[in-house]
């Protein structure tokens, strides 16, 4: 029911549609048995033109609507696919960054990826399963007209056999719920795979442990349940073949001995059973697919309700004022869990003031809370308490969205787009081939329209090409999260020397994340935290 209800959100016309045309195909393919049965038992005058016609008309209107059910519904699938992919895009751009963070990015992964495609796999399935069922009812309908006696019969066994399908489905979906949640934690451990790859190769006792208790306890975990689920599926499968012969046999040797029936008649019923039966093992044999689809959508509407229920509420942003006089942070502070598992780290409260034109180095050792007050300052994180002003306006959640446009900020975990999104390229072009060539790396990348040649470069390359990107953006205020850190000696001086002093003689706000204690003289000041605390703030 959850997947129909997905698809009526998208276009219940359309859904209304696709079900007319499957019913009318599956009554017309109802019908082509019944005209068959007849032909049959009235064989020599059955031969006239009328009945011909019926039939060819029969005939082509289940092909004409059956087409037309499967076309509607494919159109309606794709749609509600690709509305659920931009409303999961949305939501998780729309969501807190915290409280992403603290969500995971596996388990947003898993989303996007396997739920998104066990549910596309689950539509593209479901004209064939309105078909099949449409057919049944036809069917079963084709039953009544010949007996309503035969009709109950037939439906009280269909009953009771659904009945034993429903106790299966809910221990094999149980299972796959299970598996679904081990899912998450393998994408956890699929990154640590890729991102930790070099730690990993460097220590054999710690790729030992990973692969022997961490990914495989997971995998095994998975295993278990994908099996315990899918071998239920296997059961209700052999089942539907056993309750198929057990229904034969019953109408065979049974229904005979309480209903006077003519053999011409059981003939008509024993065809019209073998033509539901088909459309009835074609659904048992889905029934695994729709399942995982079940159990894929509630996954995907519980993380979508997590992000709704953690949006921001903000507003497009308006026209950023370059001369801007003060930044101020009043008693602001944040806090987030600790290494510990009853253990909250806590940063501030802390008060600062910043004007244009400053070079501001912040330090600190390792957990100091630097990261987080740089996501403070940029307006990623909103303060949990005091407040943040520009120029005497308090920053709220209608106004955070227009604040933010004042940073351009490369973080240590950064990400380089393959495009120069949001930015005016033509125009721009002579600046990009001459900032290329000043960081040195117009020999491995151009620009073709708004795209780089490539990203595949080094770490500091990377970082050089957004930083590139940060020069276009052209904001008041910059932030570089331990830029130098994977730079050669020749681009960290100049970094320090020269790209820094440059943005705050254009009366940039420049804020830098750095560890490099010699070049600390470059700064107008220097503030230190530990622990989450200001130390001090110095000036130079």
């Amino acid at each position: 029911m959850g997947l129909i209800r997905f698809l009526l959100q998208s276009s219940w016309q359309m859904m209304a549609l696709a079900m007319l045309s499957g019913l009318i195909s599956g009554l017309s393919s109802a019908g082509v048995v019944a005209m068959m049965n007849y032909i049959l038992r009235q064989w020599g005058a059955a031969q006239s033109a009328g009945v011909i016609g019926g039939f060819v008309g029969l005939a082509l209107l289940a092909l004409v609507a059956g087409i037309s059910s499967q076309l509607s519904l494919i159109r309606l699938a794709q749609q509600a696919i690709f509305n659920l992919r931009m409303q999961l895009g949305r939501s998780i751009l729309a969501s807190e960054l915290a409280h992403l963070d603290r969500t995971g990015s596996a388990k947003i992964m898993a989303a996007l990826t396997d739920d998104v495609q066990a549910l596309a796999t689950a539509v593209w399935v479901l004209p064939f399963i309105c078909i099949d069922f449409a057919m049944v009812l036809g069917g079963l309908g084709y039953i009544l007209w010949l007996s309503w006696q035969v009709l109950l019969f037939v439906v009280t066994l269909i009953l009771l056999f659904l009945g034993v399908y429903k106790k299966i489905l809910r221990l094999a979906k149980a299972e796959l719920k299970q598996g679904r949640a081990q899912q998450d934690v393998l994408f956890r451990h699929f990154r640590a795979i890729t991102d930790g790859i070099k730690e990993l190769k460097l220590n054999y006792p710690r790729r030992q442990a990973f692969l022997n208790e961490d990914l495989q306890g997971t995998s095994a975990k998975f295993k278990q349940h994908q099996t315990a689920g899918l071998s239920w599926f296997v059961l209700i499968d052999n089942f539907g073949k056993f309750a198929f012969f057990f229904s034969f046999g019953m109408l065979l040797f049974v229904l005979p001995n309480f209903l006077n029936i003519e053999r011409s008649t059981l003939s008509g019923y024993l065809l019209t059973f073998l033509f539901v039966s088909k459309p009835l093992e074609s659904l048992i044999a889905r029934l695994p697919t729709l399942t995982q689809a079940s159990v894929s959508l509630e996954k995907m509407e519980s993380l979508n309700l997590s992000l709704s229920d953690r949006a921001e509420q903000l507003q497009p942003p308006t026209a950023i004022n370059p001369r801007w006089d003060s930044l101020q942070l009043q008693h602001v502070h944040h806090s987030y869990p600790g290494e510990r598992d009853d253990s909250l780290f806590t940063l501030g409260p802390i008060s600062l003031d910043f004007q244009p034109g400053e070079l501001v180095f912040i330090v600190g050792g390792n957990g100091s809370g630097k990261s987080t007050l740089a996501k403070i300052l940029t307006g990623l994180y909103p303060p949990e308490n005091g407040k943040i002003l520009l120029d005497g306006e308090v920053i709220e959640d209608t106004t955070r969205e227009s604040y933010r446009q004042y940073f351009t900020a490369i973080f240590a975990e950064f990400f380089l787009f393959d495009r120069l999104l949001g930015l005016d390229t033509e125009t721009l072009e002579s600046r990009i081939q001459s900032h290329l060539k000043e960081l040195k790396i117009d020999h491995k990348v151009s620009l073709e329209g708004d795209r780089f040649s490539t990203t595949d470069l080094s770490t500091g390359q990377r970082k050089r090409l957004a930083l590139l990107t940060a020069w276009l953006e052209d904001r008041p205020m910059y932030l570089f999260d331990e830029w130098a850190a994977d730079q050669d000696p020749t681009f960290r001086r100049l970094f320090y020397t020269e790209f820094l002093p440059d943005l705050r003689s254009r009366g940039k706000t420049v804020f830098v994340i750095s560890h490099d204690d010699h070049y600390f003289h470059v700064a107008d000041r220097v503030i230190k935290l530990e622990y989450g605390q200001l130390e001090y703030d110095k000036q130079n």
